[in-house]
């Protein structure tokens, strides 16, 4: 559940906002989905004055029904809202950003710090505590559902045993840990379990009637998800308490009046601490924060953006605040390792911007797959081999089964059966190796030689069938 357009924000410029018809957004979404090799099925609303909306699946022949009370998982994108929980707390007087994470936790709790700067709320909500992204000590025992089984204790457990090897404040890393932190904090200061004060607070004054983490509202239905490869996949649960690091669900036409509550189109109680949240409150190696919001300036105008990546599905939610325009992208298919949904939600921000191109499944030219074939080590110190099987190219692990890889046109290879993702990449003098991203993981593979030899020992990290690893994603 990680953020992936801050790059991107970087090298743009924003136009003045244009009017798009629900036809005219359906054609610009197809530039990008229509073929895809995913069969991702996407949601998608332009947000303004007036508003736009539709849903294209990349293959018509496995399209999957929509309407306006499907729920998607929105993963990551549901830490702005727990970020929107926090500003009103702090416009009620309870706590200051600048207070230490202590003071939000149960009395007794322990929380490092580094040679006395303490973790404060700032830093959790800026991804800068050097708490890490996912503590070492967690086994998480189902890969295809990670974070159900992670209890409270497990969370107080490993603040307590987690040792800061750098000040709070001073380095920018994705936490999923430290929001967990948080979003228990903030259940255990209101005195109600994360999903009540979420719908109290932010669902109700909002009218997101559809929206929930654990209880489903009447009528509403959830979407099934999907792996990269179109191969479907089990929903993510979480924990109430922690499920403010990615747990919401929800369809279409609430995300939209979200988006509007961010533009101050929808006023509500909760409107003026939407707009706290996207003031910014730090600028640490190259990454400009709000809470919880990635800013970047462009044209003289502020965007702030989080995609979200679950298992299954991907989000997006990007705004221009002053231009009073916004988008919303819901895919019921995890394109994390794909690179996510950023460029599309650019493209609607800025007519200058292309939206990106379909991911079409091609063959992979013969003389390519004799070069990457051979024997690597990765960077985790797993070995593998890959190897010309017919047409196609397959990777095995050490001491697990060999996978065939598709091709597709973007110059990618991938697997058929898991997801995750080959970059081939050429050496200055000619040879080749590879990028391996898997989970919001970039793995470097090194050269080493030839084929493994038998009895190859087990490795700790392996290419992981069916699941991805979901520290980063």
């Amino acid at each position: 559940m990680r953020v992936l357009i801050a790059c991107a924000l970087l090298t743009v410029a924003t136009s003045p906002a244009f009017a798009i018809s629900d036809t005219e957004l359906r054609a610009h979404v197809e530039k990008r989905f229509a073929g895809d090799r995913t069969g991702a099925c996407v949601a998608v609303a332009l947000v303004g004055q007036s508003t736009a909306t539709t849903y294209v699946c990349a293959n018509p022949k496995t399209a999957r029904p929509f309407d306006a009370r499907i729920a998607f998982e929105i993963g990551s994108v549901t830490k702005t809202m727990t970020a929107a929980l926090l500003a009103e707390m702090i416009a009620r007087g309870e706590i200051a950003l600048g207070d230490s994470l202590a003071t939000l936790l149960p009395p007794g709790t322990s929380v490092p710090s580094f040679n006395g700067r303490q973790i404060t709320i700032a830093d959790i909500v800026t991804h800068t505590s050097g708490l890490p992204s996912i503590p070492p000590q967690w086994r998480m025992t189902d890969m295809n559902n990670p974070y159900a089984s992670i209890a409270e204790r497990d969370v107080l457990g490993a603040l307590a045993h987690t040792r800061l090897t750098r000040a709070p404040g001073s380095v920018w890393e994705y936490s999923n840990f430290a929001m967990m932190v948080l979003s228990y904090a903030i259940a255990k200061r209101s005195g109600k379990d994360f999903e009540t004060l979420l719908r109290e607070r932010l669902f109700a004054p909002l009218d997101m009637n559809d929206s929930y983490i654990a209880k489903l509202p009447a009528g509403v239905r959830p979407a099934q998800g999907h792996l990269s490869n179109g191969m479907p996949t089990g929903p993510w649960d979480f924990q109430v308490n922690m499920a403010g690091v990615g747990g919401v669900r929800a369809t279409l036409p609430d995300m939209v009046r979200y988006v509007e509550g961010q533009l101050g189109l929808r006023n509500s109680a909760i409107t003026p601490a939407l707009a706290t949240t996207q003031a910014q409150i730090a600028d640490v190696t190259r990454h400009r924060m709000g809470m919880n919001w990635v800013l970047a300036t462009l044209n003289g105008r502020t965007l702030a953006a989080h995609e979200g990546g679950t298992g299954g599905f991907s989000s997006l939610v990007m705004f221009d605040a002053t231009a009073k325009r916004g988008v919303v992208i819901l895919s019921d298919t995890a394109l994390t390792s794909l690179g996510g949904s950023g460029t599309l939600g650019l493209s609607l921000l800025d007519p200058a911007v292309a939206p990106g191109a379909p991911r079409v499944a091609t063959t992979a030219d013969g003389t390519l797959i004799d070069a990457l074939v051979g024997r690597y080590r990765l960077s985790t110190g797993l070995g593998v081999e890959l190897r010309h099987k017919g047409k196609a190219l397959t990777i095995q692990a050490d001491a697990q089964p060999e996978f065939e890889l598709g091709h597709d046109s973007a110059g990618d290879f991938y697997p058929l059966q898991f997801d995750a993702l080959l970059r081939p990449r050429r050496n200055a003098d000619g040879s080749y190796t590879f990028t391996w991203f898997q989970g919001g993981d970039a793995v470097e593979a090194e050269r080493t030689g030839g084929p493994a030899p038998l009895g190859a020992t087990p490795a700790a990290r392996g290419l992981r069938s069916p699941c991805a690893r979901p520290a980063k994603c």
